[in-house]
């Protein structure tokens, strides 16, 4: 994602009287990977936020010189949109609601925890993301995206034809489709299309969210409901209320919450956790998964009525190497993206970079493409990216090809074993070794897979 500083890292300042506060959220946003800044009073974070540019804000309320609230009154003031969290004490929630009323993006109560933090941070710089691409995305000419999808071969063509029909309607959503695909563009473009686009759009993923905190985050909480809740708190089903909630990575959930969101969508209601009564609420409910649902309903991972009840319509959104005539338009969009981004001017790929780019798999669909134009005009040195600029996966598995069909063995069984062989290699490479995700990269069966890593003696991988 794109960040203030030049290494990639988002940029964070602290801003708190507290000496031990400081210390403690810079040493875990530091371990976290965060470039972090700390000053002791609202003052010294106008004077740090007017001469540097930050990602995020996290701000106590009140503090001796300049509190959360004054210091947000003259950032909007001075045309300063860094987004902010605030940190309250126990007892000052009704001073951190008038902080969000005031422009802060959330709060997070005293005394907080590390996994609380962190999955505050994580919904802001999601947050950052969507506006940061929206932004971009303005600036594209209106006949190379549909809502922020770029794509025109005929798999696209009727993904967008399905959009269309479904969003003016509130039917529930199954988008299913491989990792990197853009599930959650597709989710986006159909609310986007729909009565709610002006409202509520929450993404949410299942699997990124620590189990003991997912119910509350999901449906929220009551006063006492457990040790840490220190004040009531309404969950992203609520937030969503009259919009759209998008619940990536459906296949995650535990059986115990399939339960509770299964409710959720047969009674419109939402019972917090602690609470004695249910909150009525108006959302349309979009999934996704890159799992295999049905597979997992037979296996008992995930409910069978739960499944029929998201799956009210279905759509499938094709892998990379499904369409690969739209592989010079998403080089040419993200190569728009990222000189934008780093102010750079590389106008395109080489000839043989983009053949390479044509014959490759993409297991990692259009999210390793843009990850591999990124890498290139980072690189690049003159307004061209060349073959030597690709990664090293690309061009070793052009290469692994080449040398197969280039032999003087003309057998079809050998150079059909030769090639399976690197294909099971690079879906391993992909995943990790997850051997679970790699069958599936693969479109063959776990056992399957489990067989040929034997016979081809790639155990090690």
């Amino acid at each position: 994602m794109a960040a203030s500083k030049d290494d990639g890292r988002l940029k964070i300042l602290v801003i708190d009287d507290e000496e031990s506060i400081r210390h403690m959220l810079s040493m875990l946003l530091k371990k976290e990977g965060y470039a972090v800044r700390v000053v002791e009073d609202g003052q010294e974070g106008l004077k740090e936020l007017i001469a540097n540019a930050y990602d995020l804000v996290i701000c106590d309320v009140r503090m001796p010189k300049m509190g959360g609230l004054e210091l947000l009154a003259e950032l909007r003031t001075r045309g300063i949109k860094t987004t902010m969290i605030v940190m309250s004490a126990f007892g000052n929630r009704e001073v951190a609601i008038k902080a969000i009323k005031a422009g802060a993006y959330d709060y997070i109560d005293k005394p907080f925890q590390k996994d609380e933090i962190l999955l505050t941070l994580a919904k802001a710089e999601e947050r950052l993301h969507l506006r940061r691409e929206n932004a971009i995305l303005k600036n594209l000419q209106p006949d190379e995206s549909f809502e922020g999808i770029v794509g025109k071969s005929d798999a696209m063509d009727r993904v967008f034809d399905v959009v269309r029909k479904v969003a003016p309607f509130d039917s529930t959503v199954l988008i299913q489709g491989e990792s990197g695909s853009g599930k959650e563009l597709v989710a986006r473009a159909i609310h986007m299309l729909s009565n709610r686009s002006d409202k509520a759009w929450i993404p949410v993923n299942c699997g990124a969210i620590p189990e003991n905190l997912l119910e509350s985050e999901l449906f929220g909480h009551v006063k006492g409901a457990f040790t840490d809740a220190h004040a009531d708190k309404n969950g992203l089903f609520i937030q969503a209320h009259k919009g759209t909630i998008f619940l990536d990575e459906i296949g995650e959930l535990p059986l115990n919450l399939q339960v509770k969101l299964l409710r959720v969508l047969q009674e419109g209601q939402v019972r917090r956790v602690g609470d004695s009564q249910p909150t009525n609420i108006n959302v349309r409910v979009i999934a996704a998964s890159l799992r295999d649902l049905k597979s997992d309903v037979e296996t008992g991972r995930f409910r069978e009525d739960l499944y029929y009840r998201l799956n009210v319509i279905q759509v499938k959104v094709p892998s990379l190497r499904e369409r690969k005539e739209d592989v010079p338009l998403l080089v040419e969009h993200f190569l728009k993206v990222q000189n934008q981004r780093l102010g750079t001017h590389v106008k395109g790929l080489s000839p043989e970079a983009m053949k390479m780019m044509m014959n490759y798999g993409w297991p990692g669909n259009v999210r390793e493409l843009q990850n591999c134009i990124e890498r290139g005009v980072v690189l690049a040195t003159g307004d061209q990216i060349d073959v030597s600029l690709l990664p090293e996966r690309i061009r070793e598995s052009q290469d692994a090809v080449q040398t197969l069909f280039k032999s003087d063995d003309f057998s079809i069984k050998r150079l059909s074993a030769a090639l399976e062989r690197v294909l099971i290699q690079r879906a391993l490479e992909e995943t990790g070794g997850n051997r679970t995700n790699a069958a599936k990269l693969l479109e063959i069966s776990h056992r399957a897979l489990l067989y040929k890593i034997k016979d081809y003696g790639l155990e090690d991988l």
